[in-house]
């Protein structure tokens, strides 16, 4: 059975073991337990009024993924927060990461050409609020 984290530090902790991010101001987390450990983790931060940057890592792997979950992790910014937009990274090289993203409904908006720890590509990912299939069919 699985149990839904809003204490942003262990979620901090979860995701920051797969890519580095930074502690900012006003950072909150959305983190899925299974069995007592964290097996999936959601950063927001830099929220702006109208958009805020969105970070997920989970266990390699596992099969984490449940309507619950992503109805949290999207109603957080676009109902709680009524944000327009959530923008996110990934590196170009981390194609898993990208077709998850693509999975989820988020669209390819720019390239950061050599912005990556591998020298590579990042490539800047958004969804509309108005897109967000997760919270529109409830």
């Amino acid at each position: 059975m699985s149990q839904l984290i809003l204490d942003c530090e262990p979620v901090f902790q979860f995701v920051t073991q797969y890519f580095p991010l930074v502690r900012s101001a006003g950072q909150q987390g959305i983190g899925l337990q299974k069995d007592g450990r964290l097996i999936a983790g959601v950063l927001y931060d830099d929220f702006n009024g109208s958009n805020t940057w969105m970070h997920v890592a989970a266990e390699p792997g596992k099969r984490w993924l449940n309507r619950e979950y992503l109805y949290a992790c999207f109603a957080y910014p676009f109902i709680q927060l009524n944000c327009r937009r959530i923008s996110g990274w990934v590196e170009a090289s981390n194609t898993d990461a990208r077709r998850f993203d693509e999975h989820l409904g988020f669209q390819q908006e720019a390239v950061l050409t050599g912005a990556a720890r591998d020298g590579g590509d990042v490539i800047i990912y958004r969804m509309f609020k108005e897109e967000c299939k997760y919270v529109h069919k409830r």
